[in-house]
């Protein structure tokens, strides 16, 4: 047997699978012994043996393995020296094994005969080619079907042949030689050759056919209940016998063409298949005092015991299901009489004008009348009344129905006037009127219809009443009409915006006191489907309207009570969500003013808003820049703020220095940046509007309070997240223009210092800028809406439990709809890929590197000796409780990695990422490229310099230690000086710097968040580059490095389907399971 991916998958379960592909991929399953020759199996019996040992991952133990297949059952025989296979079955050692086993041996005895497979493929196609239809001459196959009163059951016979048909004297035979595709002579001058001969398309479906029930005659089996039990063959000689079932069968296949058929001794040639109804002909004559009803032409001849094929004037017919079952009565009555005729007494003449002839009507197109059973007949149309009353605490119903003057009540004994002729009822309409209030819960009561059932009752008004009309007229007594219902045609709303920039909403429900408003949305909440009125009537809780309004109440927090007021005062942040709401839902009774479209149709098309950056900037800015430009303008007119999510590189400082210089007046704008930024703003404002006065607030408590005093005089204040939590009680009493959030993320958590600190100043508008508006959680994309639009996103416990528990327990894709529509125009994000079409490409790519033996040694060691300490410490505190210790022990475990002598004191061995690296930056430099070195280890950086110090390598360098003010410095000597390379710390120098003169970026460590490395990357890879940017993450062969990497990998989900895919340390720590800890040490 040749074994497969999915069929191992099938063998054990994902768990397994998962760490058997660790143990593969890691190299820990040793070389195989196989038993075989060079075609791998044994000639003789097909067994294949296969064995190996497999190393643990912490290098002290391993497992014997033995794997027995065999080809020729496709059975398995395995062992494992390990326990769980004794236990559970297949282990991870043997899964592992079966793996190396498929990719590295089995492929290659695969490659070992590919010779023979090609030739075989060759001969194939040969065969292909020879078997073409194309060119093969077409088979006369002529089909005889033969139905006798005589015969035990119908049957067929063949003949075929090319210009002479041959009798087919042996239909086991004949089928045989086609399923075999073999010749079959017939006569001298004809023999079937199927590799030149072919049949046509309708008749190979029938020959299919045949095939098929010879099959299954052979295994004597009845899946398919064709045959009941007949003893005897169907094959008989040249005979197919056939049953019901067969017969309805062949007759569908034959339909596209002519058969001969024999019925009852009488041959028939070139009869015609048609699906579709007996083209019936009736006559309804009268002689004398009696009625006679009679066909025209002979009567249809069933070929079938079911009735579904007919034989009818020269030709077959398979008529409707709905036609078989209206005449197989009539059809019975009639073929059992004399002479075929039916005859009915001239006193039942109102049963044949009322119920026979509308039957006749429907059955056939041709239906002649005799003139004197016409003139015998009144014939006019029904007009149906209904009268609706009241009485205590139900309703009746009594029907009449009018032919002309003559007026039937159904339960009464009506004495029909009859000078006029025999009365033609429309009995289908009146047993339809009986249909409607019956279905809606009506009883007979004596000579009307009763309902007592309250509920019914709603159901009636709501939808019967409406039923009723369309059948006739229908009257109302004054105690019905007292029965009002209530639903969306009485619902009348409005929205504005009023000279407060507040919304203003309205509601009522005409004809119904406010004061039982509460009850009926409590009704609601309570899924009920109607509220019965004080006054009476019923408010029907099955209607779209109202539910809708009560989605929209508890969704912006209106209180039931609020209804008692003429108007409800809503936030204008509301607008678009009532707007989209309104479309959506169809509520159309909603009005919405002219302001209040002018505000939703200018946020959703931005593009279209007449705003121009200042004419120097003008020049200066991209297109999608200056669309950047109206996106602020916009939504600072209508006083909503939002979040610029551009990816890194595309310019959000420029676009917000736009904005902010548009703006200027009485008041100062507030910017509130990471420290290491606050002088690349000042220095970016100064380089585009030098005319603005910009404050940046640095320096002690002391001097900052005297800046403190400038603030009033400046256009922009600039300070950092550190300082305005310590300032924050001096900026409470600052009314600002706008207040800015650069790098927003660092507000990500809602009960942090920052977050709390920036949503106490007081500013006219309020905008975030990040290219990570999210990290890991939809709470903190809910963090920065609460400070650009607080109260937006409702408050946090009512937007986890709309939208982040359903959408990260439940992938609810309704909430993630409903979520995104809320925040797309209130975030604006832009890739480079689709904006910047000249910006080079990055390319990116891992390089594996191995340990010295030293590294391995250690890593071992430590590894094994920290598992039982992480063991020990979850028995002890529980997981959760335990993740600090987790977090620290695996921050050790990275460090071996990078350099075992950061963490061990006195390491005198080397490490395998640092000679890599020392090899790549020198090849690299030689080679004439700008390097970015970043790492997130400070010490392990200071290692690397003793390195590049050694080699006198130039090189710069910037940590946390680095001042603001230097950063821009050291920016500017490494674009425009002679040092090749900048060592960075991940932190404090992955956002904020522009450093295209960089070409190549390597990551020295893989970081926990991708989006810090895509950040940090993105120094290089912006606005300004010219060249093609490479990107080179080392990665420890073996480890948790990698490890973490697939880690990551795999818990990316979610957060991309609604901005962006990021994960970060602390995130990742506190959403870590046990299960994906564990995979960090297997």
């Amino acid at each position: 047997m040749f074994l497969n991916i999915q069929t191992i998958k099938s063998w054990v379960d994902d768990i397994t699978y998962r760490k058997a592909m660790k143990y593969y991929d890691g190299g820990y399953v040793e070389e195989l012994k196989i038993n075989a020759d060079n075609t791998i199996w044994r000639k003789k019996d097909n067994i294949v043996e296969i064995s190996s040992n497999v190393i643990s991952f912490n290098g002290f133990n391993s497992y014997e393995v033995y794997i027995e297949l065999d080809k020729s059952t496709n059975k398995t025989g395995v062992s494992c020296s390990c326990d769980d296979n004794k236990e559970y079955g297949p282990c991870k050692h043997i899964t592992a094994v079966l793996l190396k086993y498929i990719n590295e041996y089995q492929r290659n005895a695969q490659i070992n005969s590919q010779i023979n497979e090609i030739d075989t493929l060759i001969n194939e196609i040969k065969n292909i080619s020879k078997d073409s239809k194309e060119y093969k001459r077409e088979l006369n196959l002529e089909i005889n079907f033969i139905n006798d009163k005589l015969s035990l059951r119908p049957n067929i016979e063949l003949k075929l042949g090319l210009e002479k048909n041959y009798v087919v004297k042996s239909m086991k035979k004949f089928l045989y030689a086609v399923l075999l595709e073999e010749n079959l002579e017939f006569g001298k001058n004809f023999t079937y050759d199927p590799s030149i001969q072919k049949f046509n398309e309708t008749d190979e479906k029938i020959i299919q056919m045949f095939l098929e029930l010879r099959e299954l005659e052979e295994e004597r089996e009845n899946p398919y209940g064709y045959y009941p039990s007949y003893s005897n063959s169907v094959f008989t000689g040249k005979k197919f016998l056939l049953t019901d079932k067969l017969i309805y069968r062949f007759f569908k296949l034959a339909k596209e063409r002519t058969i001969n058929a024999e019925i009852n001794s009488k041959e028939y040639i070139n009869v015609k298949i048609i699906e579709g109804d007996l083209p019936l002909r009736f006559n309804l004559g009268m002689n004398k005092q009696i009625i006679e009803l009679s066909q025209e032409s002979t009567m249809p001849y069933p070929v079938d015991g079911a009735k579904k094929v007919f034989f009818y004037d020269g030709n077959f017919y398979i008529p409707s299901e709905s036609q078989v079952k209206m005449y197989e009565p009539l059809y019975n009555l009639i073929n059992n009489k004399r002479n075929n005729k039916l005859i009915i007494g001239k006193e039942e003449g109102e049963k044949v004008a009322s119920y026979l002839l509308p039957m006749l009507k429907k059955l056939s197109k041709e239906v002649n009348v005799d003139k004197s059973i016409k003139e015998a007949f009144y014939e006019t149309e029904l007009l149906v009344s209904t009268y609706l009353d009241k009485k205590d605490d139900f309703i009746t119903a009594s029907l009449k129905y009018n032919y002309g003057d003559i007026e039937i009540y159904p339960f009464l004994q009506n004495e029909i006037n009859k000078d006029k002729g025999i009365l033609v009822r429309d009995i289908e309409k009146e047993e339809i009127c009986h249909q409607v209030l019956r279905s809606f819960g009506f009883e007979k009561d004596s000579n009307f219809y009763v309902m007592r059932n309250e509920k019914n009752i709603v159901s009636f008004l709501n939808e019967g009443v409406n039923k009723l009309q369309d059948l006739g007229e229908v009257y109302y007594s004054e105690s019905f009409k007292n029965i009002r219902l209530y639903g969306k045609s009485n619902l009348k709303a409005g929205i504005r915006l009023n000279n407060e920039n507040l919304l203003e909403f309205t509601f009522e429900l005409e004809g119904v006191d406010k004061e039982e408003l509460t009850n009926i949305f409590n009704a609601l909440r309570e899924k009920k489907k109607y509220y019965k009125l004080k006054k009476g009537g019923f408010v029907t809780l099955e209607d779209d309207g109202i539910k809708n309004i009560v989605e929209v109440m508890d969704y912006l927090g209106i209180k039931d009570k609020d209804f008692l007021n003429d108007k409800i005062l809503l936030s204008k942040y509301n607008a678009l969500y009532l707007d989209q709401k309104i479309k959506d839902q169809d509520m159309n009774y909603i009005q919405r003013s002219k302001d209040f479209r002018e505000l939703t149709n200018n946020i959703r098309d931005i593009k279209e808003m007449d705003y121009n950056p200042p004419e120097y900037l003008n020049k200066v800015m991209r297109n999608y820049q200056k669309i950047g430009f109206k996106w602020f303008k916009t939504l600072s007119y209508y006083g909503f703020g939002g979040i610029l999510a551009d990816e890194m590189g595309l310019g959000k400082t420029l676009q917000t220095i736009a904005f902010l210089a548009s703006e200027i007046g009485e008041k100062p704008s507030l910017v509130v940046a990471p420290t290491s930024l606050l002088y690349n703003w000042q220095s970016e404002i100064e380089k585009f509007t030098p005319e603005l006065k910009v404050l940046v607030m640095s320096g002690s408590k002391k001097q900052r309070e005297e800046l403190m005093e400038e603030v009033g005089n400046s256009d922009i204040v600039i300070t950092s997240y550190p300082l305005i939590r310590r300032d924050i009680d001096e900026y409470e009493n600052i009314n600002f223009k706008y207040c800015i959030l650069d790098e927003a993320q660092q507000i990500k958590n809602a009960s942090s210092q920052n977050a709390n600190s920036v949503k106490r100043i007081k500013a006219e508008g309020y905008f975030a800028l990040t290219g990570t508006p999210m990290e890991n959680s939809l709470t903190e994309l809910w963090s920065i809406f609460d400070f650009i639009m607080p109260g937006y996103l409702l408050s946090h416990s009512k937007f986890s439990k709309l939208y982040e528990n359903p959408i990260v327990k439940n992938q609810d894709n309704e909430a993630l709809e409903e979520l995104n529509r809320h925040i797309k125009p209130f975030i604006l994000r832009r890739m480079k890929k689709d904006v910047l079409k000249e910006l080079p490409p990055k390319i990116e790519h891992n390089l594996v590197v191995d340990m010295t033996d030293e590294q391995k040694k250690l890593y071992a060691a430590y590894l094994a000796s920290a598992k039982n300490e992480i063991d020990e410490e979850i028995k002890g505190k529980g997981f959760n409780k335990s993740k600090i210790k987790i977090f620290s022990v695996l921050t050790r475990l990275r460090q071996i990695c990078c350099d075992p002598s950061v963490f061990v004191e006195g390491f005198k061995g080397e490490s395998g990422k640092m000679l890599a690296l020392n090899d790549l930056v020198e090849e690299s430099l030689e080679q004439g490229h700008k390097i970015l070195l970043f790492s997130q280890f400070t010490s392990v950086l200071k290692n690397i310099t003793k390195i590049l110090d050694k080699n006198s390598i130039k090189y710069l360098y910037l940590d946390g230690n680095t001042k603001s003010e230097d950063r821009m410095d050291l920016c500017k000597e490494f674009n425009t000086g002679d040092a090749k390379l900048f060592l960075i710390s991940l932190k404090a120098g992955g956002t904020g710097l522009n450093l295209t003169g960089a070409d190549t970026v390597i990551h020295f460590d893989p970081w926990w968040n991708p989006a810090v490395e895509e950040q940090a990357t993105d120094r290089a890879h912006r606005i300004g580059q010219k060249k093609t940017v490479e990107v080179i993450k080392l990665l420890a062969k073996g480890t948790i490095e990698e490890k973490i990497f697939n880690l990551q990998e795999e818990k990316k989900r979610i957060i991309n389907n609604v901005i962006n895919e990021d994960m970060n340390e602390d995130n990742v720590m506190t959403k870590m399971t046990q299960e994906d800890l564990e995979s960090l040490f297997i």
